[in-house]
């Protein structure tokens, strides 16, 4: 297959060269069958390349055949608005002809899925479909989704036996259940990655109770990233991350559908990120990797822009000879494997683009890279009798030259540092949780008190202060914790308020507050205790209108502004003193609560599988299918080579 693509990508550059026109005579007659000058171009190419003749003329034909449907179908397209997509079908069901499908690109996503499982013989719920690098959205139109004229679309199928469906009920039954057991893990993907995403927004988890995720630097600590950029970069991390423990288990059509989701969120980062890390150089390397895997390397238009982007993206993050890297971690033998598969990579597309050159250089510079990377099993051996993973020997290993007494060392100082490390984040982590906790303490909301401390630098009287000066920062809080489940404080914890002083006011008597009593009418509990503080009664009913009902915060900014509200807030009277009526579904009982819980538990769990214990884990092959696929292509290249010395 890989000698036909080249052959093919061969002819199709000499046609071009010589300014050949198939379609048009001599090469094709007034009725488009094929023209007797054929013959003599495929004699002509075959002594160029060294091949038989009549393989030449067939791929030629094929070409010829394929540039008329071409023709055919943009005329149709002119005159009547039918699209043509080409259909690349999983290699058990693929052809040497190829797979057209024509539609209208109104029709939405779904429609679409139903007529190519209907043309091609799928299940519809079982299959995938990948155009433009995009998983195929059901409920949008195609046009909605940048579909056009003579797109390619990729079908994933979510089962894999090879079995003819109708042959045996059983089995069917089998093969669908599979088929909607992965659809399910991929689901419990996303549901999983988003509560874990959400979690380290919040930065309010408990790190001894509650899984979440961090983003850390190449040391292991943790990282600072602005907050709109936060999610996006969660996301896309844990996308990759499901993604790459897909590909480790060979099972490429669910690992392609998580490389591309992590794919579009790390393209909502900014560019300075993207540039400057290395982690969406390896997805690029992932995606065509994948891509490769599948035998769809052709259905990614974009395969060498992507390989091209990620030696970019290397070169800016460990700099020129990597003495970028060498500065940080000491050395740069881990992240060889990285640079050995993007030059296998770059010679497998360079040859499946008829490149026959470039190919035979990138591959050996893969070789040339798998010598230097070979570990000997026996020092692996020895690594794991001193009580180290495989894991920790093969990435010491190489990090050491393949000296086992140096990698042992560095072994271990690894683990001693990164487990200094993790102690020393999670009490950080624990200290930001006491400052917000503090800060809930005294009536504010998780998320005011998270902007405040994140305006604060982490500064607890800072953020104290911030929250007294801007009371909008809590009034604008859009969090269903501060608008919907608000409490009134005690009194208790009124008079405890740290780092609140009220004004020193004589308590007022009975007879004064029966008479405030009757002016104001049936004043609410909230109302009196502030008045008994010493506030105006008005003021003391607006500020709790103002705050929904929450004594703490009113008598707090009151205090602040000596007795009256800041002029910048809302006065309105729609505010209520009572807490909100409880919804029904509140009352519901909590045995939905309860299933919804095990099933956030169930995703995060599956997430948490997935995430590598080591930090390097990205860095760790055992190369051995580089190995086989650098042997094959350079078998390939070479009789490439030697056809072109007899020539």
């Amino acid at each position: 297959m890989a000698q036909k693509k080249y052959l093919q990508a061969k002819l199709t550059q000499f046609l071009r060269e010589d300014r050949i026109q198939l379609w048009k005579p001599p090469y094709t007659d007034e009725s488009k069958k094929v023209g007797l000058a054929l013959k003599g171009l495929a004699k002509k190419y075959s002594d160029k390349l060294e091949c038989c003749e009549s393989e030449v003329e067939k791929i030629i034909e094929e070409i010829r055949c394929k540039a008329i449907e071409r023709g055919t179908g943009n005329e149709n397209y002119r005159t009547t608005g039918i699209a043509t997509i080409e259909v690349f079908l999983p290699p058990r069901l693929r052809k040497d002809r190829k797979n057209l499908l024509e539609t209208q690109l109104h029709v939405t996503g779904r429609e679409l899925r139903s007529k190519i499982a209907e043309t091609f013989g799928f299940q519809e719920n079982y299959i995938k479909i990948v155009i433009n690098k995009k998983q195929l959205q059901l409920g949008k139109t195609l046009e909605e989704q940048g579909v056009t004229h003579n797109v390619k679309a990729m079908v994933l199928e979510l089962k894999q036996s090879e079995e003819d469906m109708r042959k045996n009920f059983q089995l069917e039954e089998e093969e669908q259940n599979e088929a909607e057991l992965k659809e399910k893990r991929i689901e419990r993907t996303k549901r999983g990655l988003e509560i874990l995403a959400k979690r380290a927004a919040e930065t309010v988890v408990d790190p001894e109770m509650t899984p979440y995720l961090d983003i850390a630097n190449q040391t292991g600590r943790s990282i600072k990233i602005p907050p709109e950029e936060r999610k996006a970069l969660m996301l896309a991390m844990g996308y990759h991350e499901k993604g790459r423990a897909f590909l480790k288990r060979k099972e490429y059509g669910i690992a392609l559908p998580c490389l591309l989701d992590a794919d579009k969120y790390f393209c909502e980062c900014c560019r300075e990120l993207l540039d400057t890390v290395d982690n969406y150089a390896v997805l690029q390397l992932d995606i065509v990797w994948c891509y490769f895997r599948l035998e769809q390397l052709e259905c990614l238009d974009d395969a060498e822009k992507k390989l091209n982007l990620a030696q970019k993206c290397f070169k800016n993050c460990y700099g020129e000879n990597h003495q970028r890297l060498v500065h940080i971690k000491g050395n740069c033998g881990k992240e060889k494997v990285l640079f050995l598969r993007l030059y296998l990579l770059q010679g497998i597309r360079n040859y499946h683009s008829g490149n026959d050159v470039e190919a035979r250089e990138c591959l050996n510079k893969a070789q040339q890279l798998f010598k230097e990377l070979y570990i000997d099993p026996s020092k692996v051996d020895n690594l794991l009798q001193l009580g180290f993973t495989a894991q920790e020997a093969r990435l010491g290993l190489r990090a050491c030259d393949g000296n086992v007494d140096h990698a042992a060392t560095h072994i271990t100082n690894r683990r001693e540092e990164l487990a200094q490390i993790r102690k020393e984040e999670k009490e950080k982590k624990r200290r930001h949780l006491e400052k917000i906790r503090s800060l809930k303490g005294m009536g504010y909301s998780t998320h005011a008190a998270q902007q405040a401390l994140h305006v604060a630098s982490g500064n607890l009287d800072e953020a104290l202060k911030i929250l007294l000066s801007n009371p909008l920062m809590w009034l604008n809080d859009s969090n269903p914790e501060t608008n919907n489940r608000q409490e009134s404080p005690s009194q208790e914890n009124i008079d405890q308020a740290p780092g609140v002083t009220c004004p020193p006011q004589r308590p007022p008597t009975q007879q004064q507050r029966a008479g405030e009593s009757r002016k104001t009418g049936e004043a609410s509990g909230g109302s009196l205790q502030l008045v008994y503080m010493g506030f105006d009664t008005l003021v003391a009913e607006a500020a709790l209108r103002v705050f929904r009902g929450n004594v703490q915060l009113a008598a707090q900014t009151l205090a602040h502004n000596g007795g009256s509200l800041p002029a910048e807030l809302p006065l309105s009277p729609e505010g209520s003193l009572s807490s909100p009526a409880t919804s029904p579904s509140d009352s519901a009982g909590t045995s939905s609560a309860s299933t919804d819980e095990d099933m956030e538990t169930e995703a995060v769990n599956e997430i948490l599988e997935d995430i590598p214990e080591h930090e390097e884990d990205y860095l760790d092959s055992t190369l051995e299918d580089e190995e086989i696929t650098i042997a094959e292509y350079l078998s390939y290249v070479e009789n490439t080579k030697s056809a072109a010395k007899e020539n």
